[in-house]
């Protein structure tokens, strides 16, 4: 059975004052994986995620290593019929958003900025807050 590398797509908020604004959002498209199929490994400087999806006959596989640290503990994650959403606390509170998403600067061919959810650093106070009341706590 072949195993895949699904689709990664980002966007990230940053603030120096509030820790709910600084966060970064990561969509992993893997459609028709039920909960019951998936494993997520989140780590303060990783995210390690496999999943098996029966309809498609696919596993997924997947594994960040990101640029700097984000907080567990305070990391929100929504599963779909379509995807797994996170909303990861970044840990460090800044104005500077990341300047990529993992550590390696290298060019990843399934990793692709969200520009759905995507707002320049300036603009990011004007920006509508998204509705996170679907999420769960990484404990639940």
């Amino acid at each position: 059975m072949a195993t895949v590398t699904p689709e990664v797509l980002w966007a990230q908020r940053s603030s120096k004052v509030d820790p709910e604004k600084n966060f970064i959002y990561l969509t992993i498209g893997v459609p028709d994986v039920p909960p019951s199929n998936l494993k997520l490994d989140l780590q303060p400087t990783t995210l390690t995620f496999t999943g098996h999806s029966d309809t498609l006959k696919k596993t997924y596989h997947l594994e960040l290593e990101f640029y700097a640290e984000i907080d567990p503990a305070e990391s929100k994650i929504n599963h779909s019929p379509r995807d797994v959403e996170l909303k990861l606390r970044k840990k460090e509170l800044d104005d500077a958003y990341w300047p990529r998403l993992l550590k390696e600067s290298k060019k990843v061919h399934f990793l692709k900025t969200d520009f759905d959810k995507w707002v320049d650093e300036d603009e990011q106070n004007e920006a509508p807050e998204e509705d996170f009341s679907n999420f769960g706590g990484m404990g639940e």
